[in-house]
């Protein structure tokens, strides 16, 4: 489909809708939009802590409620949002009409709180806002289209949902409206003095997601990337240019690190397991099947006669229980470990192809704070340490300020060498 500038695809988070001014503050900004001509497209999370109160009724009536049933039940809060805004914005003269996920043509796989988008069907959006209307779309969820039951997207699904109809609908821009200013070069709330970035590229956006900045949906950027959308991260209680995330091309030459993100996730280790072609594949295999994503993966060399290795990885801790129990029954090691939390620290930056050094600096800055790595994994754009959880505040900080990512003047400093100031 040609491109569609006139067209603005906005997402209103969950803080963003949490009570009836906040919805009526976000149908305001959707009616002004109209207002200034452009066709609009809203999608709309639960209201504030719904999703989590959802969970747990489901918890309250069963220790394992069946996933579609779950599914059915989660899907519910984000109607609840776009019934009560369409009916805002008819308050202030406007047309709108409320979809669910399935109305609004968001096809998915059949995997159960956790489905994934595989095809937008936007015509009755397209009709409707042929008809001059305002469409709101409850972000989130979606229809198998094997089985016709209602799926959704897991957490922050949302942000998927409107990349998503963006895509289709060939916007403009995506805008994610959200109760933060922006992207941040670290937590605000463990660095004051972090700062809000201009515009971030998107394999940049998508190591930070994965490191655990939770401002944007991890699907959702690599959506984005995948159909060249546009992504505008913003508030909704201040009404200021926030964080774009585009294309490489598109950005100035940047900082050779950008942020520093960290995340809470759960270790498992697997003692003992036998070194022979196969065993890692079964492994994973497992847990692919069992719906888990892994994030960092050591395995060591065995040196003992008996060739047994060991092999960590680590997954959300949300994952571990079913991590555990998809690899119980394998017996392919001696004893299976848990650890149900450890921190993980990472910096982020496109410059770090072109810097060598970095990793040194890393390595330097958490040493001299006393801090002890247990797991590191690195990629062209991105270093992540493993480190004790309470650890992680003071880690985030030092290396904020080791790489002088507060500053008004962000360094681009080759940490074996040169030093070229330049504007973030």
């Amino acid at each position: 489909m040609a491109a569609g500038p006139d067209i603005v695809v906005m997402k209103f988070g969950g803080t963003s809708v949490a009570t009836a001014e906040d919805i009526k503050r976000a149908a305001g900004r959707i009616v002004g939009a109209r207002e200034r001509g452009q066709q609009v497209v809203a999608v709309l999370s639960a209201r504030g802590k719904t999703t989590d109160q959802l969970v747990d009724m489901a918890y309250g009536i069963s220790m394992r409620p069946a996933a579609r049933e779950m599914d059915m039940l989660l899907s519910t809060g984000e109607r609840i949002s776009c019934a009560l805004c369409a009916m805002a914005i008819h308050d202030l003269g406007h047309s709108a009409l409320s979809l669910t996920g399935s109305q609004a043509g968001i096809v998915t796989d059949s995997s159960h709180t956790k489905a994934r988008i595989l095809d937008v069907r936007a015509d009755r959006i397209r009709e409707a806002l042929g008809d001059d209307r305002i469409v709101l779309v409850a972000g989130f969820q979606g229809v198998s289209g094997d089985s016709r039951d209602v799926t959704t997207l897991g957490r922050g699904g949302s942000d998927t949902t409107a990349v998503a109809l963006a895509a289709a609908l060939g916007a403009g821009v995506c805008e994610i409206y959200t109760d933060v200013a922006g992207v941040f070069s670290a937590d605000p709330r463990l660095v004051p003095e972090a700062r809000k970035l201009p515009m971030v590229s998107f394999d940049e956006m998508l190591e930070m997601s994965a490191s655990g900045a939770g401002v944007l949906q991890l699907r959702s950027v690599e959506y984005a990337r995948n159909h060249a959308v546009r992504i505008h991260c913003r508030s909704s209680f201040e009404d200021a240019p926030g964080t774009l995330v585009l294309g490489e091309d598109e950005t100035m030459e940047r900082p050779f690190v950008t942020a520093v993100t960290h995340a809470d996730e759960a270790r498992v280790t697997l003692a003992g397991v036998r070194d022979e072609p196969g065993v890692a594949a079964r492994i994973f295999r497992s847990l692919a099947d069992a719906n888990v994503n892994v994030d960092m993966i050591i395995q060591n060399e065995p040196v003992s006669p008996e060739h047994k290795a060991d092999l960590s990885f680590t997954v959300a801790r949300d994952d571990l229980p079913s991590a555990a129990g998809a690899l119980e029954g394998l017996e392919i090691c001696e004893r299976l470990l848990t650890d149900e939390r450890v921190g993980k620290v990472s910096v982020v930056g496109a410059g770090m192809r072109s810097h060598p050094g970095v990793a040194a600096q890393v390595f330097a800055t958490l040493g001299e704070r006393g801090i002890n790595i247990e797991m590191i994994s690195t990629s062209p754009i991105k270093i992540s340490c493993v480190i004790a959880p309470d650890q992680v505040p003071d880690a985030v900080r030092a290396l904020h300020a080791a790489f002088e990512l507060g500053a008004d003047d962000v360094s681009v400093e080759d940490p074996a060498g040169d030093h070229r100031p330049t504007s973030a």
